[in-house]
């Protein structure tokens, strides 16, 4: 056994590099297909050229962050208040995060002709193609994560001999890395992805009744580099960031339950080395008929999502066995409930969200009063959307707590062993990230293959392949967004245990128990600062992309009304003004939510001390996931119900009134489902790394030690 623990890191890191290996050959067997026509591989290169442009003025603007945080980290190390490998490992967990992001962008911007070419000869082959284009950016995520993982793991153990508390401190850093530069990437990308999105919708298909993704609609390039920027090279750095934080959050409680011992952080290693395994073995199964039909579709993609969940199940026990022994068994279960909780919970988006649902479909009936009733009819399905999951994680964390702590008394070692089961739960949820972010990443792709059907005007035959392919991604990237939130909630959970630790750590026999009483003025108003958080968060967001959505509608108002011959097909958009204006409000605008979620836990430490700062994480952990679950599901149904009235289902389809008063329930829902919902799951997390890593520095001088 010691020997295998020895030699887990440099395991899991050849099985980090299998999967990268795996999504190489992926992407090699994407470009053999065919790009279509001269129209289709031109369409391709402005939204590939756009998708580029922007994250490069992104990552520069980033980068001086970036710099500016290793500054700081440093001084803080030269001052004693952090390890030297801090701000080293705070960079890595930035790069990496952003890295995921830019390899999906770049092979989804390479994908989309491609799938509209491969809907031309068989809607099963458009899906390959587009679920291919996802499997890159899945298994670059969780190739890169357990690369960066097992990396540090092997230097800081084997090269400069650390603990394994040290470990997983600086491990923990380079997850503060991860969620900044996660939260930019969503928070960017969101605002233009939406403002181009909105400012397309409401000019073309309400004032100017053309049809979606109309090539004479300036912003409808802007509205497909969008589509890549944010739901893809932004969802990429989300989920790798999700996807370290679980298991980092597990290897340092774990440290914490077993005294130090390696073994602990073993076990979440090897679990994930083994959901990448059954991940790809998943991807072999994913395949359709011809027919359009959503329900068929779905069990298509479900089909390799839940064998890669099946086979997690049965390792679990014996993997759980082998590491940490017979009579720790019990550390198994937590695993097995965190992975059925993450599949009841995508079942449950995927009710609220699917048009083959009830819920959808009554929501598209609504439109036949109006705007206002559809919209209230989303909000209404979006609150009522929230119970499921919240009962579902509920239940996760009392199984998991409670098995590994025992349901006697509880002491502070029992404890521990619970805090760490809610850890694994979380792991265990994210564990088949691989496929199951494949199965969200591949959306954006079709929605990209479908606009440029329209754009070169291909046969009305693969336009409703592609837009079947589209309404599937939409339930899809709701599902992939449950997961994302739910497992949020179980690692913030963790990371606040992992705060706790922090501040005795740091205390140094000053403080030897945390122990918080909800009527102390310092917990109770902490609990309300992050109760709000969330709120301030969505409200900076929302309104930034309404911001930059009505300086796109001018634009392209501007542009049907200037350009001579626009509307009649006879001239040319000018397609580039129309990114420049997303590029450069986004840029502009995911700054300051950014920098809130950075400053606000330590302004809460210097003024309310540690206990304000662990109320300021339970409130907004809590609302954060209520409030992300309801953005994320009232956007995804209201944008299927749109799909659906266009399919015929409801009113007159496209152009009827029913079809624009969804339209406008949709542009609603975009900024709900694609800038603020997902964004809230990384405020939650990166609150509680920086809360971490800035512990030293609020438990020496907040108010209360000062004075």
């Amino acid at each position: 056994m010691e020997t295998l623990i020895k030699l887990l890191p440099y395991i899991t890191l050849g099985i980090a590099f299998a999967a990268l290996a795996f999504a190489l050959l992926t992407a090699k067997k994407i470009l053999k297909f065919s790009e279509g026509t001269d129209k289709m591989k031109s369409i391709s290169q402005w939204i590939r050229q756009g998708a580029n442009a922007y994250l490069k003025r992104q990552y520069k603007v980033v980068g001086v962050f970036f710099a500016i945080m290793f500054v700081v980290l440093v001084v803080m190390a030269a001052c004693g208040l952090l390890t030297f490998y801090v701000p080293f490992a705070f960079l890595t967990g930035g790069f990496f995060s952003g890295l995921s992001g830019f390899v999906g962008m770049k092979i989804a911007t390479l994908s989309n002709s491609r799938t509209a070419n491969a809907c031309r000869e068989s809607l099963n082959k458009g899906l390959r193609v587009a679920f291919s284009a996802g499997s890159v950016m899945g298994f670059t995520v969780v190739g890169l994560g357990l690369f960066d993982i097992s990396l540090w793991f092997i230097l800081l153990r084997d090269v400069f001999n650390e603990t394994a508390s040290s470990i997983t401190s600086a491990m923990l850093t380079f997850g503060m890395g991860a969620s900044a530069m996660a939260l930019f990437a969503r928070v960017g990308g969101g605002i233009f992805t939406k403002a181009a999105d909105v400012g397309a919708d409401l000019v073309g298909k309400v004032e100017a009744g053309i049809p979606e993704d109309d090539p004479r609609n300036p912003a409808v390039i802007a509205d497909n580099v969008g589509d890549n920027v944010g739901d893809v090279a932004g969802m990429g750095a989300d989920l790798y960031e999700s996807y370290v934080g679980s298991i980092i959050s597990s290897m340092a409680l774990g440290v914490v339950a077993f005294a130090g011992d390696f073994k602990a952080m073993a076990l979440p290693l090897l679990l994930a080395a083994f959901g990448i395994i059954a991940s790809v073995c998943g991807t072999f199964l994913v395949k359709t008929g011809e027919s359009t039909d959503q329900s068929k579709l779905l069990k298509a993609l479900s089909r390799g999502t839940n064998f890669s969940a099946i086979v997690i199940a049965i390792v679990a026990i014996p993997l759980t066995w082998f590491i940490l022994g017979k009579e720790n068994l019990v550390f198994s279960v937590p695993i097995l409930a965190g992975l059925i909780s993450g599949v009841l919970i995508g079942k449950a988006t995927e009710y609220y969200t699917s048009d083959t649902y009830k819920p959808t479909k009554k929501l598209a009936k609504s439109s036949a009063t109006g705007s206002a009733t559809i919209i209230i009819e989303g909000v209404s399905l979006g609150m009522l959307s929230t119970v499921i999951p919240i009962v579902i994680v509920g239940i996760c964390i009392i199984v998991s707590f409670f098995t590994c702590a025992g349901w006697s008394e509880l002491s502070d070692e029992t404890t521990k062993r619970g805090l760490y089961g809610i850890a694994l739960a979380a792991v265990g949820m994210l564990s088949t990230l691989g496929i199951t972010l494949a199965t969200d990443a591949y959306g954006p792709v079709a929605d990209n293959a479908g606009g440029i059907a329209q754009m070169a005007g291909l046969e009305e035959e693969v336009r409703e392949r592609t837009d079947a392919l589209d309404s599937l991604g939409n339930t899809t990237a709701a599902t992939g967004k449950g997961f994302a939130i739910g497992s949020a909630a179980l690692t913030a959970l963790a990371l606040v245990a992992s705060y706790m630790d922090k501040i005795i750590e740091v205390a140094k026999g000053a403080v030897t128990e945390l122990t918080f009483d909800i009527m102390d003025p310092k917990v109770l108003v902490g609990l309300f600062v992050g109760a709000c958080l969330p709120f301030l968060f969505s409200a900076l967001t929302m309104s930034a992309v309404g911001r930059a959505a009505q300086s796109v509608v001018v634009e392209v108002r501007r542009q049907f009304k200037e350009i001579t011959g626009l509307m009649e097909g006879k001239a040319n958009p000018d397609y580039e003004s129309c990114v420049d204006l997303c590029t450069k409000a986004s840029l502009k605008e995911m700054v300051v939510p950014t920098i809130v979620a950075i400053a606000v836990p330590v302004v809460v430490g210097m003024v309310l001390g540690f206990y304000g700062v662990v109320g300021m994480l339970a409130g907004a952990t809590v609302t954060g996931f209520l409030l992300a679950i309801f953005m994320s599901n009232s956007g995804g149904t209201w944008d299927n119900a749109k799909k659906y009235i266009e399919s015929g289902a409801v009113g007159g389809g496209k152009g009827s009134k029913e079809h624009k008063a969804a339209v406008v329930g949709d542009t609603v829902g975009d900024p709900f489902k694609d800038t603020s919902g997902p964004s809230i799951n990384i405020l939650i997390k990166l609150l509680s790394m920086v809360s971490i890593v800035f512990a030293a520095l609020v438990y020496k001088f907040n108010i209360f030690n000062l004075f």
